[in-house]
């Protein structure tokens, strides 16, 4: 792969659930075309409450893009709630988990990752530069939820990404900074995520 790429959210693949309760958005998976996939970014758009399908073997994180929210019971008997645009949660791809839409239906990133590699995400919210980095062995995503954004690599590559736009990091280093519209300085809320084998 590449240093660095840009998945644009124009480029996206919707694909309609089998039970009828929504569609896939499918952003980029690892390998490109082959099941079982390694790892995989979607966005998902729920139309219906009703079950998740079942994702043994993977772990999932999960982030809220647009909607007034879900609530998420697990078969352990835990309850979550994504209310708040960039609320998350992770659990094990295998638990039972039924959804339950808040007001409507909602839109939510999930980034699902085999049990044999490690992964981590967390929510940024974008002020100042931010210098992110792929060590040798790891892949580094970026999605901006809010908000127009410029990553500049140390390959000497800049690319600007709209909100949605997923940029991937491999083994390079890039400093990551908001757009700014207008006179505002409202922070940009970031997702990043790093996997590693």
């Amino acid at each position: 792969m590449p240093a660095l790429q840009i998945i644009r959210r124009s480029s996206f693949k919707r694909t309609p659930w089998k039970n009828g309760g929504g569609f896939t958005h499918e952003v980029f998976r690892v390998p490109p075309t082959s099941e079982p996939f390694l790892w995989r970014v979607s966005v998902a758009q729920i139309e219906s409450s009703g079950p998740f399908s079942d994702f043994t073997g993977y772990d999932r994180k999960m982030v809220l893009l647009q909607g007034r929210g879900i609530a998420l019971k697990f078969g352990s008997g835990e309850h979550r709630v994504l209310r708040s645009i960039a609320d998350f949660v992770e659990f094990d791809g295998a638990m039972p988990t039924h959804c339950e839409l808040i007001d409507g239906p909602c839109l939510d990133l999930n980034l699902m990752v085999a049990k044999s590699l490690r992964s981590t995400l967390r929510l940024e919210c974008l002020t100042e530069k931010l210098p992110v980095a792929a060590n040798r062995g790891e892949t580094t995503l970026i999605f901006g939820i809010q908000g127009p954004l410029s990553l500049d690599s140390d390959a000497g590559e800049t690319a600007r990404l709209a909100p949605w736009d997923l940029a991937i990091l491999e083994d390079c280093r890039a400093l990551l900074s908001k757009i700014p519209l207008g006179e505002t300085s409202a922070p940009s809320a970031v997702i990043i995520a790093t996997i590693r084998n």
